[in-house]
């Protein structure tokens, strides 16, 4: 199949995602584009995941608030306009900061980040998740949490 050029607006968006906590709204996946996928996602205070790592380069633009990043031996506060790149295979996380947060998402060739968000959407009821039940999505689409 062809790749051919979209356009998303607004009233086209599909339903956020209910991500652990963490609301995902898939704007391109990475079958839409061929290549890459884009997701805006919204936090509030505390919430995010876990250390993790995927065979697949990863990048956040905070657009509100702030977002604690950890990676590697190295943490940081991103605030509005920061670029957070992670290549494939980084262990990494975020929290979002007072006031929660929101952020782009783009996610490199090969990603099952959507695929993976619209599985913990349809199999982790909200309320207190089920962590073996959240693994075994991870780990379906190509996450690893770290130990």
């Amino acid at each position: 199949m062809e790749n051919q050029p979209f356009v998303v607006t607004p009233e086209g968006y599909n339903r956020a995602l209910n991500v652990v906590g963490t609301k995902v709204t898939v704007l391109a996946s990475n079958a839409a584009t061929g290549g890459y996928g884009i997701t805006f996602q919204q936090g509030d205070e505390g919430t995010g995941p876990p250390p993790h790592s995927h065979n697949w380069d990863e990048a956040f633009f905070v657009i509100k608030g702030s977002v604690e990043f950890s990676y590697g031996e190295k943490t940081m506060s991103a605030v509005p306009g920061t670029l957070v790149h992670l290549p494939a295979g980084t262990v990494h996380s975020f929290r979002y900061g007072a006031d929660g947060g929101e952020m782009l998402e783009v996610t490199g060739p090969g990603s099952l980040a959507s695929e993976m968000f619209t599985a913990i959407d349809q199999e982790i009821p909200p309320g207190p998740p089920d962590i073996p039940k959240i693994v075994e999505v991870l780990l379906k689409n190509g996450v690893t949490l770290a130990e």
